[in-house]
């Protein structure tokens, strides 16, 4: 995943309906999705990228460190450059997709007397101060910024349910959606470039916090001897099962009533239990010890009877115990 000091546009600039374009890789001979495009990077992800570019019609050119990785795109009629600066020379639009942040600014800074007034698509991992870096950093240098972050593996790229959402200059969304269609939907948050990364980095930190407690699951049952694939068998439809209940959550936090009648109550949700069966077991209890943490904080404050989404304030508030929540 990937790296500050523009601060962030005013609540003005961001979309709170966000702009959803569904995947097409259909091209017209003068359309915008014929600009010259460069890529930059071609580790997996980015070698994929270009390669569903080639494959939509568009004209690419590519670059990388390691030169050897551009040969199969070369095989399909890539233009591959020797350099950086020769990538982006008679680029119109420049695909970014590299290691972090600092990689970025270490491949374009040297070029930034090159080309002013190209479209700079970046679709390295970054956070959004990072990303809101990137943005004043092309400001100043006529480059117009538009940060993209990939909710797909590359294998997805350019098929049903690829996604990568994106936030910054809104003239180079526009003027490149045809071409982000090519791999996949293409959803715009707004003129905060930094949204689109917190977006992104939201949506993986469920998928992280949760695929770690399905893994201790695993192990739980793993120390008498269970295998992990007999696990899953039940893990995964209780776990989707679970999901139904997350716009349920939602409305809660949007309401911050807590206390609703059927609600499961932080007293309820103890994970004592579950923190000392795991020592027990000879594993780890730092997943759900977590947890508990949480709950114990709200219990603490006089919150036992609220529902468990109250954990909520715990994270969203982490230097004061109570919040504004009735």
């Amino acid at each position: 995943m990937t790296p500050t000091t523009a601060p962030p546009p005013s609540a003005s600039t961001i979309s709170t309906t966000p702009i959803t374009a569904a995947s097409d890789s259909s091209t017209t001979p003068d359309s915008p999705a014929q600009a010259r495009v460069s890529v930059l990077g071609l580790g997996v992800m980015g070698s994929v990228l270009a390669s569903t570019l080639l494959a939509a019609g568009h004209r690419t050119t590519v670059w990388n460190r390691t030169s050897g990785r551009a040969d199969p795109l070369r095989a399909a009629g890539a233009i591959v450059a020797g350099s950086p600066a020769e990538a982006i020379s008679t680029a119109d639009v420049v695909i970014v997709c590299l290691f972090d942040h600092a990689s970025v600014h270490e491949v374009l800074d040297p070029l930034v007397d090159h080309r002013t007034g190209i479209d700079l698509i970046n679709l390295t991992t970054t956070t959004p101060e990072e990303a809101r870096e990137l943005a004043a950093w092309s400001s100043t240098r006529g480059i117009h910024y538009l940060d993209g972050g990939i909710m797909a593996v590359p294998a997805m790229i350019g098929q049903d349910g690829s996604s990568i959402l994106y936030s910054g200059a809104p003239e180079v969304f526009e003027r490149h959606e045809q071409l982000l269609r090519s791999w996949g939907k293409a959803t715009y948050f707004g003129g905060d470039a930094g949204l689109a990364s917190l977006e992104d980095l939201a949506l993986l930190s469920g998928m992280y916090v949760m695929s770690a407690g399905l893994l201790h699951g695993m192990a739980m049952v793993g120390s008498v001897g269970v295998s992990a694939s007999s696990f899953v068998t039940r893990a995964q439809p209780f776990l989707a099962a679970m999901t139904e209940t997350f716009p349920a959550f939602a409305e809660t936090i949007d309401s911050r009533r807590y206390d609703a009648p059927e609600r499961q109550s932080l007293e309820f949700s103890d994970l004592g239990k579950l923190v000392r069966a795991s020592t027990e077991a000879g594993i780890s209890p730092a997943v759900v010890q977590m947890v508990q943490d949480l709950i114990m904080r709200q219990r603490d404050a006089g919150f036992g009877d609220e529902d468990f989404s109250r954990i909520y304030e715990s994270i969203a508030h982490p230097l004061t115990t109570e919040s504004s929540a009735p």
